[in-house]
């Protein structure tokens, strides 16, 4: 049988206050419930390493590139390393840009990985851009090529946003933001790999990106259609606003053919507007004033992915949310619900992917091929609450879905389609959003999964 179709092709469609707001359990109750939850997540499973200190900065090999100290250590152009021509495909474009570049150390995973997703958080004022590569070694000591994970600006004046098809070497894909080995079944993994950060800016200027995180997510997570139960151990519930994305219905449909894909932008937004933060007036400008919640249309336009075409790109969704002040984004993987109770415990809402049949999820009323929801609490029960932006209103967003049948649909790796047809799941791919300066209780959470 040839290798199922990689897990990535299932997606086809004020702070204070609202912190406060968030964490009704009190901090020292929070903090012993979280040391309860017991170890990381398993090391046979996931792997997590994110570069973000003055020290990671200097720690790489800079070619034209600065570490800048301060309350965000990041990365900027110092003195270019020389020139190069973007043909853009997406708008036709050809340009010229300077260009410097930072090149990771070579981190070696403590999973032998199938799938590697990067994820990264910047700021590209106009007349700048990043692009980000990955390059690997393989359990039996071949190397990888440099990979293109994604070439990204938060605003898409000079370049389209975008990632890149195409990219094998016979071994390993790259499946629009996942590296993926062709065939796991095989023993193939990959044990180690390097990241490439490419600043680019307008020649003769000074300006320059700064990136303040960057990292990837290794895992090798085994094939199932079934994962085990895990036992209830949270009743709490997050205030996170609610959107839907089906009032976009027919809006904007440059970008996905509208609200009815903008399963993962919508989930995103809600988050951001949990953590106080959300697009200015003249940020909004460009939608139409006719069109409710234009924040929703903001946030499909600025992580629309133009080779995917789509919005579902999931580090350009976590590089979007990141992009707000002082917030920080990863894409990652966690392991059972359990983890997502430690999470919301301390007050941090999660963005979850998963697909499933009408059948398999009761009260959805619809399947999909993949799709986006935001966790914000459990029920006395264990139930998991989902502000799920498949909904016919915003008032209709907040659900309560059986914890049996989500947390399989979550954290499966293979399953059957409406067709009867054996296809992929997620696996447990969320994104997490959170500030720049988690409390220590949040800070706790976030290291109990594996982030920080």
């Amino acid at each position: 049988m040839p290798p199922a179709t990689p897990r990535r092709t299932v997606l086809a469609a004020a702070l204070a206050a609202a912190a406060g707001t968030a964490a009704s359990v009190a901090p020292a109750a929070a903090a012993a419930a979280i040391e309860a939850t017991g170890d990381t997540p398993d090391p046979g499973l996931v792997d997590n390493r994110f570069w973000s200190t003055y020290t990671d900065w200097r720690c790489g090999t800079a070619a034209g590139t600065r570490a800048v100290a301060g309350r965000r250590p990041g990365l900027v152009i110092d003195t270019p390393a020389g020139r190069t021509d973007y043909a853009d495909p997406h708008s036709g474009r050809t340009s010229t840009w300077e260009y410097a570049t930072w090149t990771s150390p070579v981190h070696t995973s403590t999973v032998p990985a199938t799938e590697v997703i990067a994820s990264w958080n910047a700021h590209t004022p106009p007349g700048t851009w990043i692009q980000v590569d990955l390059r690997g070694t393989y359990g039996d000591g071949t190397d990888t090529p440099w990979f293109v994970m994604g070439r990204w600006a938060s605003g898409d004046a000079d370049i389209r946003r975008t990632s890149v098809d195409d990219q094998s070497d016979g071994k390993a894909s790259i499946w629009t933001d996942t590296f993926a080995v062709d065939d796991p079944a095989s023993g193939l993994r990959l044990v180690s790999y390097q990241l490439r950060l490419t600043l680019h800016r307008t020649p003769g200027t000074t300006l320059s990106p700064l990136v303040w995180r960057l990292g990837a997510m290794a895992s090798d997570i085994p094939d199932r259609f079934d994962v085990p139960a895990s036992a209830p151990g949270l009743d709490h519930e997050l205030t996170v606003p609610r959107y839907s994305q089906n009032t976009h219905v027919g809006q904007y449909p440059e970008y996905d053919n509208g609200g009815e894909a903008w399963c993962s932008p919508t989930s995103s937004q809600m988050i951001i507007e949990y953590w106080g933060r959300r697009p200015s007036s003249a940020d909004l400008a460009w939608v139409n004033p006719d069109f409710a919640d234009p924040q929703v249309c903001h946030a499909a336009r600025h992580t629309y992915d133009h080779q995917y075409a789509g919005c579902g790109n999931w580090p350009f969704n976590a590089a979007y949310a990141a992009a707000y002040p002082d917030m920080n984004a990863v894409v990652t993987r966690l392991t059972s619900l359990t983890d997502l109770e430690t999470l919301i415990r301390a007050g941090i809402p999660a963005i979850t992917s998963q697909s499933f049949r009408k059948e398999e999820l009761t009260g959805a009323g619809y399947g999909t091929s993949g799709h986006l929801m935001t966790v914000i609490g459990f029920t006395a029960t264990g139930d998991v609450i989902a502000n799920d932006p498949a909904s016919p209103s915003n008032e209709a967003v907040r659900r309560v879905y059986r914890r049996r049948e989500w947390e399989n649909i979550w954290l499966r790796t293979k399953r059957y389609n409406a067709s009867g047809k054996v296809v992929s799941g997620t696996g447990g791919v969320c994104y997490l959003y959170f500030p720049d300066r988690p409390t220590p209780v949040q800070r706790k959470a976030l290291q109990v999964v594996g982030v920080l």
